[in-house]
Order: C-alpha cells, then sequence, then structure tokens
C-alpha cells in the first residue's frame, strides 16, 4: 500500500489527505483506490499509477534515507550539544557523512 500510495503523491504532485480525499483498501489481494474525492482531479487509472512506479519508489526510498539520517543527526539538543563542544565545522563535516551514508536519489 505504500508504494501505491506513493504513486499517488507522485500523481498529484503533493501529498493527499489519505482519510478524507483518498481512501486506500487492501483486501488481501492488492492495494486499490477504494474512494477519490480529490477535487478538480481525475481518478488515476492503474496504468497511469504504474507509469509512475519508479518515481514512487524513489520517493520511498528518499523517505527511508531523510528517516536514517534524522535518527544519526540526533535530537536538536544533540546536535546544539555537538556544535557546542567540537564546532560548526565538525558538525558540517559530520552532517555530510552522514549525508553521504544515506544518500537520496534524483528526483
Amino acid at each position: 500500500m505504500i508504494n501505491l500510495a506513493n504513486k499517488i503523491k507522485v500523481y498529484l504532485d503533493r501529498t493527499p489527505d489519505f482519510l478524507e480525499e483518498v481512501k486506500l483498501q487492501d483486501d488481501g489481494q492488492g492495494a486499490y483506490i477504494k474512494e477519490w474525492n480529490v477535487e478538480g482531479v481525475a481518478k488515476p487509472t492503474d496504468a497511469q499509477l504504474d507509469a509512475l512506479s519508479s518515481q514512487a519508489t524513489t520517493l520511498e526510498n528518499n523517505a527511508i534515507a531523510v528517516a536514517n539520517r534524522q535518527k544519526e543527526y540526533g535530537s536538536i539538543a544533540e546536535q546544539l550539544e555537538y556544535i557546542t563542544e567540537n564546532g560548526l565545522d565538525a558538525w558540517q563535516t559530520k552532517v555530510q557523512e552522514i549525508k553521504t551514508k544515506y544518500p537520496k536519489e534524483s528526483e
């Protein structure tokens, strides 16, 4: 269902309200759009959504990379403590190392 949600995000070029605008369901045979309430935008066909698979996968992989980065950055308090103890240049170096460790794909 995650990939379907990401295909919809790519299709709309934004994240819809999945409680009101787009309701997804999976009855064990695969996820599908149960309700489409996006004003001014036609419900996409399966073929239209399938054509967005690559972009949806990139979106999903980038979200994972960002989550991994945030975990390694630590809380804002931890980041400030690191900067205070080690300096801004050291922090910028650490951030670049984390970004290299968890790269985002081109969108």
